[in-house]
């Protein structure tokens, strides 16, 4: 990888199916990551991901980018969220760019949006390559 360097584009499609078992996993049963009404009743457009399982797809395309290089660094703000249909899919797109190779260490902007709204901000990873 090079400064400069835009990676291939990831897309991970998230169902409500994969926030129940997201949810199971990491323990996290908030009801507005599973329940419309619970969702709607708070303000929000509907039912929404998990913020850290939104990362987690964005962490998943960084082991794709860099055949699984040790991660030292990973991070964001959760700026919007992802709203997850009752029925079908929505498409999360994490794209990537090599910011800085140095001492070992390579630097990546990240952008990761939905329906063309970033939902994470100034997501950026840091790997040893």
């Amino acid at each position: 990888m090079n400064p400069g360097d835009v990676l291939e584009t990831q897309t991970y499609d998230v169902t409500r199916a994969d926030l129940v078992r997201y949810a199971a996993a990491s323990g996290d049963q908030n009801p507005i990551h599973q329940d419309e009404s619970v969702a709607t009743s708070v303000g929000l457009p509907g039912v929404i991901a998990h913020g850290m399982y939104t990362l987690a797809l964005a962490a998943r395309a960084v082991a794709t980018w860099t055949g699984g290089a040790e991660v030292v660094d990973l991070g964001c703000k959760f700026t919007n969220p992802v709203v997850v249909p009752a029925d079908g899919a929505v498409t999360v797109t994490v794209a990537g760019t090599v910011k800085s190779v140095d001492d070992g260490l390579t630097t990546l902007a990240l952008e990761v949006t939905c329906d063309g709204q970033k939902v994470l901000g100034m997501p950026k990873a840091v790997v040893r390559a």
